[in-house]
């Protein structure tokens, strides 16, 4: 058996290891690190036992305690909707007038629409409401089917051209491409461009006039101001929902494209329904 290494400086038994010509001092650990690292094992082994741990083939084991942190989140939820049934409960009844004229029940219903948007509403209208292509803004005041209270409610609880709800809003703008000929599908669109802009060819803004009496007035109106019964916009505001270049409204003239929205009243219940109509209501467009 050879000797221990005893090094020479310290005079501290090496371990043996040796890397380059340097040793390895076994210098044991402090008795206070080597209990405190025992206590954490007999700590980890009582924790194990105590509460939910380990993992089974369908569930896991359950702890002598009986502690669950879903049951806690559970137990929170149902107080925190207690908390809220009261509230919710005078907005499910009251009408909408009478909700936003209650300071506190206003605030309530502005917050819980505020959170209802963001799940619901954001991916299409945007996290600001904005909208986009194909999608309304909700901040400014241009309303195909009307921006007043009632009128954003029913659109809500309702949807827009939505198979599912007998109620839902109808509008559907024929594809003028199978009515008129495309050098009039070209007038028109320089017409519509003409009422906020320039058009690129000003001869054709007269004859485009004349096919927009003839054809799109009906819905739109003589002034072109659009109308709601039918959900037609307004094309004389600059505001546009799939482009205003000449060729994206030729093009929507010629082979419309219609959006869907889904009715949110089966979906969402009534209270939180009127608490989004508050909610956008309160952008600022809002009538």
């Amino acid at each position: 058996m050879s000797e221990k290494h005893i090094d020479e400086i310290s005079g501290v038994e090496t371990t043996g290891h040796e890397w380059d010509g340097i040793r390895e001092l076994n210098n044991p650990m402090p008795r206070w690190w080597v209990w405190t690292f025992y206590a954490t094992i007999v700590w980890a082994i009582g924790y194990t036992i105590a509460y939910p741990a380990w993992p089974l083939l369908t569930e896991n084991t359950k702890g002598l305690l009986g502690y669950s942190s879903r049951a806690e989140v559970a137990a929170e939820l149902s107080d925190a909707k207690a908390a809220q049934s009261v509230n919710l409960d005078r907005i499910a009844e009251l009408p909408l007038e009478e909700i936003v004229a209650d300071p506190v029940l206003a605030q309530f219903a502005t917050a819980g629409g505020a959170a209802a948007f963001k799940v619901n509403c954001s991916p299409c209208h945007g996290s600001g409401a904005q909208g986009g292509v194909g999608y309304p803004n909700l901040n400014d005041d241009d309303w195909l089917w009307g921006g007043d209270l009632e009128s954003i409610r029913i659109t809500l609880a309702h949807g827009i051209r939505y198979d599912g709800d007998a109620d839902t809003r109808i509008s559907e703008m024929p594809a003028f491409a199978d009515i008129l000929e495309p050098e009039q599908i070209r007038q028109v669109a320089a017409y519509v461009v003409s009422l906020t802009g320039t058009p690129a060819d000003a001869a054709m803004v007269e004859p485009g006039g004349t096919v927009f009496a003839e054809n799109c007035a009906a819905c739109h109106g003589e002034d072109a101001k659009g109308g709601r019964d039918f959900g037609a916009p307004n094309l004389a505001d600059a505001i546009w929902l799939r482009g205003g270049t000449e060729a994206e409204i030729a093009e929507q003239v010629a082979r419309p494209k219609h959006g869907v929205m889904p009715a949110w009243g089966a979906r969402l219940g009534d209270a939180t329904v009127k608490q989004l109509a508050v909610y956008v209501h309160s952008l600022g467009g809002g009538e």
